[in-house]
């Protein structure tokens, strides 16, 4: 398997873990303190984020490795990384953030999104790409 591939399967793989992990800690044994304060919302944002971010992260990895995607790999491998350090910063600071009341981390947050939707533009041209090669 192609080695940036296996990088998209494992973070996406790790990604979904630790969405699922993130989201039943906050369900279970933050449910209070996130009652207490206000921050339960940014939280499911972060848990939620990186779930999709998981998934698509498996999706690149396999569009990757498809014969027609040969062409279109830099454009796949830029997508996954903009996904990967989109969901470590938005979902990550996002979740600081509402474990620590730290507002600064609000202002760096939106950072992670503009990766996340560039992540989503690099992988619409991959897609053409992909089509064009087809």
């Amino acid at each position: 398997m192609h080695l940036p591939a296996r990088i998209w399967f494992v973070t996406g793989s790790l990604l979904g873990g630790i969405g699922v992990a993130a989201g039943a800690f906050g369900a279970h044994s933050l449910k209070d303190f996130f009652l207490e304060n206000g921050q339960g919302a940014n939280w499911e944002t972060a848990v939620r984020y990186c779930l999709f971010h998981a998934v698509v992260l498996l999706v690149v990895g396999l569009a990757s490795v498809v014969p027609a995607g040969q062409r279109s790999r830099g454009r796949l491998t830029a997508a996954g990384a903009c996904f990967l350090a989109g969901t470590l910063i938005f979902s990550g600071l996002l979740g600081v953030l509402a474990l620590t009341g730290l507002r600064v981390l609000g202002a760096i947050v939106p950072i992670g999104g503009a990766l996340l939707i560039a992540g989503w533009g690099m992988l619409a041209a991959a897609g053409f790409q992909l089509a064009s090669e087809a």
